[in-house]
């Protein structure tokens, strides 16, 4: 048993985990998305804070968002690496039998070259994508012997789960990953994946016939594929009771797959608070995600993410401190730098509030070089928790 995990006692404290997913930044015209945005909450809330720095997974790696979230919760990421397609099925109520096979998918736009123009198919609203996996769950249904589960998720991005004898982990993606790309055939990379490799290439094979005539949505990409592991329950490491607000199915997944109970909620920040603001007194730790600025920074608009921070500590941080948590910690899975349009290996700013931290004298905002200069200094995100608690006052002692 690790360190954290032995120490652990029962409380009556309240810890909030707010995660702004991608909210790491890179400089432009000096000054990171965070950096510029005018933000009097959390700027207040800093100087009576302890700030510092996360590294998701690795100095230098750049995360996923799935491993970097599980960091979060205090698993090791290497030790425990979960396919997507697991977090995703498992997001949006899927029951995952021993030995399913489940991937993420995106419908995608393939051009007339064969290369890909579009890899989420321009967004298409998740009404549409309904339908086409309504489509594809009567076309694509049964691929030899094994049974095919198709489900949309949110927008461009769909669940396909397969069930049958003899299908297994250690698959390589067809995802290219950027657009301008030929697609990739999904290939085993570990012995006893052969069947499964060519199940899900012939599914592709199946939803590129059913979809040709289709004028953004043509084609599919598989992502993430991989059965479910076996996790100890956030109650048995931490003697929480935890919950999760989030929007997106994956985040859903991931805190189904630590034993959290997933809270119904609505799409928008304000739905969010709302669900917090109705279970704060049932939960003794409440996980709640905020999606949108990842996906400003990975569409590389910068002034979108700035004016979503401002949102969030206009509209939402206030709302959030008004529930009087013991514990408040505000942060991010990992980077995600508009200039960079992608998730990066970059450090990610956090900021712990309780009534035992130790505020930094020059701790006057929040972001990555007052973060950095911050009395935390830089952590693994995996060793958050056990701050978390230590402010909590649910840690005891070690040792005589």
């Amino acid at each position: 048993m690790a360190l954290v995990e032995s120490l652990a006692v029962a409380g009556t404290s309240r810890i909030l985990l707010a995660v702004l997913d991608g909210l790491g930044g890179l400089p432009r015209e000096n000054r990171t998305e965070l950096e510029l945005a005018a933000t009097p909450n959390l700027d207040r809330l800093a100087a009576k804070s302890s700030l510092g720095l996360l590294v998701p997974i690795e100095p230098g790696i750049t995360p996923g968002s799935g491993p970097a979230h599980l960091a979060l919760f205090g698993y090791d990421p290497v030790e425990h690496q979960i396919g997507r397609g697991v977090l995703e099925a498992l997001g949006i109520g899927l029951e995952i039998k021993h030995g399913d096979l489940c991937a993420r998918a995106n419908f995608a736009t393939l051009g007339e070259d064969g290369k890909v123009k579009d890899r989420r198919a321009g967004r298409i609203p998740t009404e549409e994508s309904t339908k086409l996996c309504e489509l594809l769950q009567q076309k694509a249904g049964r691929i030899e012997d094994v049974e095919v589960i198709v489900r949309p998720g949110k927008e461009h991005r769909f669940v396909v789960v397969f069930r049958g004898e003899g299908l297994g982990e250690g698959l390589a993606d067809s995802d290219p990953q950027h657009d301008g790309l030929v697609p990739l055939e999904v290939s085993s990379v570990q012995p006893g994946a052969d069947k499964s490799a060519r199940v899900a290439n012939a599914f592709i094979a199946r939803c590129a016939e059913v979809l040709k005539k289709e004028p953004r949505a043509n084609w599919v990409l598989l992502r993430g594929l991989a059965c479910r592991p076996a996790l100890q329950s956030f109650a048995e490491r931490y003697k929480l009771k935890p919950a999760c607000v989030a929007a997106y199915p994956m985040y859903r997944g991931l805190a189904r797959l630590v034993g959290m109970d997933i809270l119904k909620t609505g799409e928008t920040w304000s739905d969010e608070v709302a669900t917090v603001r109705q279970n704060v007194q049932k939960h003794d730790l409440i996980f709640a995600h905020f999606k949108e600025t990842d996906k400003a920074g990975e569409d590389g608009d910068f002034d979108a993410k700035v004016e979503l921070l401002e949102r969030f500590d206009e509209d939402i941080l206030p709302k959030l401190l008004g529930l009087k948590f013991d514990v408040v910690c505000v942060t991010g899975d990992h980077s995600t730098p508009a200039t960079l349009k992608a998730h990066s290996w970059h450090p990610v700013p956090v900021l712990v509030w309780s009534r035992h931290v130790r505020p930094h004298a020059c701790s006057m905002a929040f972001g990555e070089q007052a973060c950095g200069r911050g009395s935390l200094g830089t952590l693994y995100s995996r060793q958050l928790m056990g701050l978390l608690l230590a402010n909590g006052l649910r840690l005891k002692k070690f040792g005589a």
